[in-house]
């Protein structure tokens, strides 16, 4: 019973307790919604690296891990912006263009392994996975060793460089590889981007796949989140969760662009090795005591 109680005594926060701090605070949010939008689209796990700054920051304005997952939508609304003109272009032709209904039914396909493993394991990933530095380090490090091996072996030639021409058995493929992203540190646009390289997708193909399957993943996942949550946020969550979704807003939609730069003239060796050095960074302060 007195457990019962200290369990709900920290889930219903009081509005003062935002007024200690709110310099800090807001602060917090600030670098926090810069860290979502620098990594929310590079092969190096988003979710990694907000619940590890949160907690070397002493974040504890989260409800839950909620704030971490919300402030995605700020990389969704990049996406819609980046690539408007196309999305209104397909939304005019959908009707009439077999192609384009292609395309999306593929994304669709792609979406559907991981929103229907999240939804039966949500909970026992937030409470398990998402609490533990120890899973998240050795994420990312598998992540990186993965992404090196992928580049260091020998490369099929790539038999699909347009999205339109992407099949429902490659998107499934891809929507696979995007379920080992629900553990923290493996990385969604990195699992998908590398189920696409390994589906017959070339480079940038798998990269802008990647991009729009970004809208309904993130978007589900957000709104199942957000619901699901309201009953521990307070009225001082909802600034925060708006300021921190504006942050990533603005720095995911300059990653996008370099991003689709790059991949046009490098590989993910880079990204491997940062996951691994990171990883490895991580252990060290559990080692030590400090996560």
């Amino acid at each position: 019973m007195h457990n019962r109680l200290l369990a709900n005594e920290q889930r219903v926060r009081s509005p003062a307790s935002y007024e200690e701090a709110p310099v800090g605070d807001w602060f917090n949010v600030v670098l926090l919604g810069i860290v979502e939008g620098l990594t929310e689209f590079l092969p190096i796990s988003s979710t990694a690296h907000l619940l590890i700054v949160a907690k070397m920051l002493g974040f504890r304005n989260d409800a839950g891990g909620t704030f971490e997952i919300f402030i995605q939508s700020g990389a969704i609304l990049a996406v819609l912006g980046f690539y408007a003109r196309d999305l209104l272009a397909q939304a005019r032709t959908l009707p009439h263009d077999a192609m384009t209904r292609r395309f999306w039914t593929g994304a669709l396909v792609a979406f559907l392994p991981a929103a229907l493993v999240g939804m039966v394991m949500r909970t026992w990933i937030k409470a398990v996975l998402f609490g533990s530095p120890m899973v998240i380090a050795g994420a990312l490090i598998v992540g990186g060793v993965i992404l090196i091996i992928i580049e260091l072996l020998p490369r099929r030639l790539a038999t699909t460089s347009n999205l339109t021409h992407v099949s429902l058995r490659q998107a499934f493929g891809i929507g696979v590889a995007q379920v080992f992203a629900l553990v923290p540190g493996i990385s969604r646009s990195g699992a998908s981007i590398v189920g696409g390289l390994l589906a017959g997708l070339d480079r940038a193909t798998a990269t802008r796949f990647s991009f729009y399957l970004a809208i309904p993943t993130l978007g589900a996942a957000t709104l199942l989140d957000l619901v699901s949550s309201l009953d521990q946020l307070v009225p001082g969550d909802l600034g925060r969760l708006v300021l921190g979704a504006l942050v990533s807003l603005v720095v995911a939609w300059m990653s996008i662009g370099w991003l689709l730069r790059y991949v046009a003239h490098n590989g993910f060796v880079a990204f491997g090795v940062y996951r691994i050095v990171v990883g490895a960074v991580v252990l060290a302060l559990v080692a030590l005591g400090r996560l």
